[in-house]
């Protein structure tokens, strides 16, 4: 994708259905990155394999708007055709990683770096456009001018690179191309892909309106033959001038198809490639099955027909009720068209088969944190900490037979250079520990709802009020009443004193601590190799201790039992003496004014210890260490949790939270990921209002508006995320008019810690380094809990049988020229061979 890199990410996808500390210092960047979580599912085959000739149709959502990339409306139908034209200097691999295209490109690479960057071009000599032209300088020059921002008669949406360039010139002939900088730029293997011939860049008007409808010059392997918008149809036909290897298609027809259309359009035969969702792909794998049992469709509008209702729908129509007999009777013909529809439908589908991957882009869940209970970044956190992602993943992808991990990164996926799972930094799944955050930040049982703000004399735990009084029986008892407390003996292994209420530290010294995280992830492998084996000998250790205690305990049992029933009828008539007691001291309030005189002693000196800002925070880092999480993942110690699925309030207010939905027939795979996330957050107290708004208006309306709480939607990944995540995380800035200026941050969290991160990475020219700098930016983007990376989106793809290098991509950029029918006979075998 290089456009292939899905235009700097301008594209966001409604997402239908994307712990330890990582040990970073200790691995190189390779060893993080890994593999891609699911490979290609194309049936690679040999050029030899593959027929020559042939039409194939590929089906796409909408015809595109423009052809030219580089501007708002662009779409994927418009990255489609380009990657089929027009040059790319680099194309994503299989790994999502830019390699040099040897059709257009020799090499690539920076020769000066003081005083300034210069990036040497040499051409392929063979490269020309279209019309004969060979490919040179003067259209490098061309299309940075456009793009530089420069001139702002050109209407671009975005110049991300081409605003560092200094000059371009010529080499020692047309076709080496200097390229030098003004500011030192990373990612410069982003630039001139796709590149546009000077006649689409050299003027406003040619690349403003001209280049929309048609290109006045091609180089690719395909060459724009035709756009039929009344019949929804852009055909691409062999490119005569190529000189690499030759396409084995004659003609490539990109076909609008609708997604309410798509299972329709498969059945009749009108495409051979499409993408298609879940439930299609279940009818695909149920057609073939049909075909191989050879017996009518068991599924199916029919398949509910039971011969009881059978026998009652006869009935009615056979009765005396008239209007009822014509109302069954048009019932039952509507559903035998149904059933007829269908099973026409599922004889075509068996045409096909399921090829698939997983999509280069994740879905999210986003948070809004411009207003609201999510503007405290302590709400933000507890709700992230709520979410069981793997649970969620497991839902989306597991019955597709797809791998189920959670993205554990903002700005990469696995196999991509930048990956590292950064999750760390925000903290394990923890419902314990997220109510115990919304406790600090003042968010209580929701009996305040009821009595609001009547009662102010309630007494109150660390960041909120405290629940009602306790009744005369657990007065005193020590009971346990399932309150949370941070620090107690929890199961993990931590800080051993004793806990105590301690009031809620400033938002400010809390958000500094969870912060540190960035700097904490630069932990060496040995330590974590270390703490395993220390836990695995713990383990060993509790395992033998609890086998002698059990065996001893079946050698006392009966003498126990024997000894339990005299001390429990002891222990009864205590305990009813001892309520007595309570009863008679509590109307005068001894008891409970001493008790209450103890709490608040205990949280005087709890604030006495949390002004000394630097011990305390050097104690938190230490706790949060044994406990397994990042600094500041957890509520400060002491603070009360209420009761697992307690509704919360605070001021009054209940804590709800609007999710914003689309309401699309297609949506229904991310409708009941809201549905799992709701009920997760439920048993943290957080409620959610779910509101379904049309697909046309969910993105412009109130994700780019602001107007939810929560949202999920998707955003596609990139080789070069420097560049192209950067507007996703920026720090939303006012802008002159007033308004607040959020580029494409939609949750509208950010720091300027993370927009520096950012810049320097972009700006940095060793490689390895620039990286680095990306994943701390990512570990303080999961620090702040604006955007909770889910799952990775599945790729379905519906292909004929005999379709070869096609199908579900994955991350790496299709090779048109490869594309094509099998030959009779013949099987997928392997990877084309450069034939």
């Amino acid at each position: 994708m290089s456009h292939d890199r899905v235009r700097a990410r301008s594209v966001v996808f409604l997402a239908t259905g994307v712990l330890a500390l990582p040990a970073l210092a200790g691995c190189s960047s390779n060893d993080e990155a890994g593999g891609p979580a699911a490979g290609q599912d194309v049936a690679p085959a040999a050029r030899g394999m593959v027929a020559d000739g042939g039409t194939m149709n590929w089906a796409l959502d909408a015809l595109p708007e423009t052809l030219n990339t580089f501007q708002s409306d662009a779409d994927a139908g418009t990255s489609r055709i380009a990657g089929a034209v027009l040059p790319s200097l680099f194309r994503l691999d299989a790994q999502g990683r830019p390699q040099r295209n040897a059709d257009f490109l020799e090499s690539a690479e920076v020769v000066e770096r003081e005083p300034r960057q210069v990036v040497l071009y040499k051409l392929n000599q063979q490269a020309v456009w279209s019309d004969g032209r060979e490919i040179g300088a003067d259209d490098f020059a061309a299309q940075w001018r456009a793009l530089s921002g420069k001139d702002t008669a050109y209407w671009t949406a975005r110049n991300a690179g081409y605003d560092r360039i200094e000059k371009i010139e010529r080499g020692a002939n047309n076709l080496e191309v200097r390229v030098t900088f003004g500011k030192p730029y990373a990612d410069w293997r982003s630039l001139f892909s796709p590149l546009y011939p000077k006649q689409v860049m050299g003027s406003p008007d040619s690349f403003n309106d001209g280049a929309r409808r048609k290109l006045k010059a091609t180089a690719g392997p395909f060459t724009l033959t035709d756009i039929d918008r009344k019949a929804g149809e852009v055909t691409l036909g062999r490119n005569p001038r190529w000189w690499g290897r030759q396409a084995k298609l004659d003609k490539l027809v990109l076909r609008e198809v609708s997604r309410s259309e798509r299972a329709e359009a498969l059945a009749k035969g009108r495409v051979d490639l499409a993408e298609i969702d879940a439930t299609e792909a279940g009818r695909i794998t149920l057609a073939a099955r049909d075909k191989a049992d050879g017996g009518a469709p068991a599924h199916g509008p029919g398949a509910q027909l039971t011969p009881a209702k059978a026998l009652r729908s006869w009935a009615i129509v056979n009765g005396s009720d008239e209007e009822a007999a014509q109302a069954e009777y048009e019932a039952r013909e509507k559903t035998r068209r149904a059933v007829k529809k269908y099973a026409t439908e599922q004889a075509g589908l068996s045409g096909y088969v399921v090829r698939k991957s997983l999509e280069p882009a994740y879905t999210q869940l986003a948070l809004n944190g411009s207003e609201g209970p999510l503007a405290d970044d302590r709400v933000r956190r507890a709700v992230a900490r709520a979410l069981d992602r793997e649970e969620l993943a497991e839902a989306v992808l597991k019955p597709l037979g797809l791998p189920a991990e959670p993205v554990g990164s903002h700005l990469a996926l696995a196999g991509q250079l930048a990956y590292a799972d950064n999750s760390g930094a925000l903290g394990k799944q923890d419902t314990a520990e997220a109510r115990a955050l919304l406790a600090d930040a003042g968010w209580t049982p929701g009996a305040a709802v009821k009595d609001g703000l009547k009662d102010k004399k309630k007494t109150k735990t660390a960041g909120g009020q405290a629940s009602a009084k306790p009744s005369d029986t657990e007065s005193g008892s020590g009971a346990d009443d399932g309150t949370y407390i941070v620090g107690q003996d929890d199961g993990k292994p931590g800080d051993s004193s004793s806990s105590v209420l301690a009031p809620a530290p400033a938002a400010a010294h809390q958000k500094a601590a969870l912060t540190r995280q960035a700097d904490v992830l630069r932990l060496p492998v040995e330590a974590e190799t270390e703490q395993k084996k220390a836990e695995g000998k713990a383990a060993k250790k509790a395992e033998k201790e609890k086998a002698e205690k059990k065996s001893a305990g079946k050698k006392s049992a009966e003498k126990k039992r024997a000894e339990k029933k005299q001390a429990e009828k002891k222990r009864a008539a205590e305990r009813a003496e001892e309520r007595r007691e309570q009863r008679s001291e509590s109307r005068f309030g001894d008891r409970s004014e001493n008790r209450f005189g103890n709490t608040f002693e205990k949280r005087d000196t709890a604030d006495r210890t949390g002004q000394q800002g630097d011990r305390q925070s050097v104690t938190s880092r230490s706790r949060d260490h044994a406990k397994g999480g990042a600094p500041g993942a957890y509520a400060p110690k002491g603070t009360a949790a209420p009761a697992a699925g307690a509704p919360l309030a605070k001021d009054g207010k209940p804590l709800t939270l609007r999710f914003v939905l689309p309401s699309g027939d297609g949506s229904e795979p991310l409708r009941a990921v809201a549905d799992r996330i709701s009920r997760m957050l439920e048993k943290i107290g957080v409620r959610t209002e779910t509101a379904k708004v049309s697909d046309s208006s969910y993105f412009k309306d109130h994700i780019a508006s602001g107007q939810y709480d929560l949202a999920l939607y998707s955003w596609p990944a990139s080789a070069f995320p420097a560049t192209d995540a950067r507007p996703i995380f920026a720090k939303p800035v006012p802008a002159a008019d007033g308004s607040l200026n959020v580029e494409q941050n939609y949750t509208r969290v950010g720091t300027d810690h993370i927009d520096q991160l950012f810049d320097q990475a972009m700006s940095e020219l060793d490689e390895e380094t620039s990286r680095s700098l990306v994943k701390k930016a990512d570990a303080r983007i999961w620090a702040e809990a604006g955007s909770i990376p889910l799952y990775q989106r599945p790729q379905l793809m519906a292909t004929r049988p005999n379709l070869a290098n096609a199908g579900a991509f994955g991350f790496q950029a299709p090779n048109y020229e490869d594309i094509g029918f099998l030959k009779p006979g013949a099987k997928p075998s392997g990877m084309p061979a450069a034939k």
